[in-house]
Order: structure tokens, then sequence, then C-alpha cells
């Protein structure tokens, strides 16, 4: 099984702080990257993004710059999803990565953790899609998986899809076991189900009363 961080490279010596603007937009020009590390001394002290670096004057240094630089990272330690997030928050394609003591050990790139990604059983395994919402106080993902367990059903992977002050999105992939079962199980427990499935006989019932009543009211 290949893991994360196997995926971190040092193809490419990050920029230093004194390189000339001049080499730097050149950089950009030659790589198809949003952001690139730059160190001083030796030390990560941000990345600086190719559309600022189009519009720096090219006389200068990066040093002139500093202050432009964005300040984000992951750690070695750090599992997919939060990669993941962190490519996302900051609209990268470049990840700096650090080690417990703050030493720059190289980079990730986007296309690179998205293979890894596809390559999960999350994604790859056959299986349905659920996602439900709840409070976000009440929520639980031992009480999520033992919901689909008790069911005799797989969980192939959750993760938070969406969240506010108030309620808590969790998308979940579920393999083998009755979808409907689970789906009723869920709002047994008070989750209420985002997602729509056509086994879900609930809402199949729901509605074949209410198309009665309809006509019923309608003689």
């Amino acid at each position: 099984m290949t893991n994360l961080s196997d995926y971190i490279t040092q193809d490419l010596k990050p920029l230093d702080i004194q390189e000339s603007i001049a080499v730097a937009q050149d950089f950009f020009l030659d790589l198809p990257f949003s952001h690139f590390p730059v160190l001083e001394n030796g030390i990560f002290i941000g990345s600086v993004s190719s559309e600022d670096v189009e519009n720096f004057d090219s006389s200068k240094k990066l040093v002139d710059y500093k202050y432009s630089f964005e300040g984000f990272f992951t750690r070695k330690y750090s599992v997919l999803l939060d990669v993941l997030d962190d490519f996302a928050k900051n609209e990268t394609t470049v990840l700096p990565v650090l080690d417990e003591q703050n030493n720059f050990i190289g980079y990730y790139e986007l296309e690179d953790v998205i293979k890894v990604f596809n390559e999960t059983p999350f994604l790859k395994e056959l299986g349905a899609v659920i996602i439900v919402e709840k409070d976000i106080n009440d929520y639980s993902f031992s009480q999520i998986s033992q919901i689909i367990e008790g069911n005799n059903a797989k969980l192939l992977g959750a993760f938070l899809s969406n969240t506010d002050t108030e309620k808590v999105q969790i998308t979940i992939k579920i393999a083998e076991g009755g979808i409907n079962e689970i789906i009723q199980t869920f709002r047994r427990y008070e989750y209420e189900i985002i997602s729509e499935h056509q086994e879900d006989d609930y809402l199949k019932t729901l509605k074949e009363r209410s198309d009665y009543l309809d006509r019923y009211l309608n003689m």
C-alpha cells in the first residue's frame, strides 16, 4: 500500500529569497505551478505565487517582496484528507512539507495527491454514497460506524463535507448491506438524509400516501 509521504518530492530546489524576480518569472513560465516555496538561509519562509511574480519588477529580488509570501504548509505525518483540505483552502498546486522541527523536507504536487486519493477504497471500490446531516454538537463518527455495521454493511469512508455554526453534513461511502435499512436507522437516530436514493422506501411510502390523499381530495 502506498503511503502519502512517498509522494513528497524534492525534484526542484526551492527558490532562494535572494533570487532575482526575472529568474522567478522564468521559473513560472516553464512550470505550471500556482506557488512555489522560498527559503532564506535554508529555512522555509513561505511560498510565492506565480500571479504575484508576474506583476513584480523584474529588476528586483524576491526579498523585496517578502511581505507577499504565503505561509501555508503541511506536515509529513498529515493524513490524506487534511492534505487535500490544505490544497483547497490555499488554492495551490504545490504544498510545502515541514517536519516536526519545521525543517523544509520537500513538497506535494496536487496531481500526485489526487492520484493517491483516487486509489483509496473510498473512491475505487463499488458502493453507495449517503449524505447525512445533524446538529453540529450531536453527530458522532462512532455512532455512524455502529449504524452501518449494525446493518451488516461495510464502511469504506466518511468525512465532513459541509459545516456551519449549527449543522454538519457527513458524506459516507458504504459497501454491502441494504441501503434502505441503513437510511431508516439513520432517521431513527435523528440524522436527516440529504442525498436522494431510489431504494428509500420511507420517502416512497410518503409519496404514495400523499398521492392517495391528493386523489381523495379531488374526488
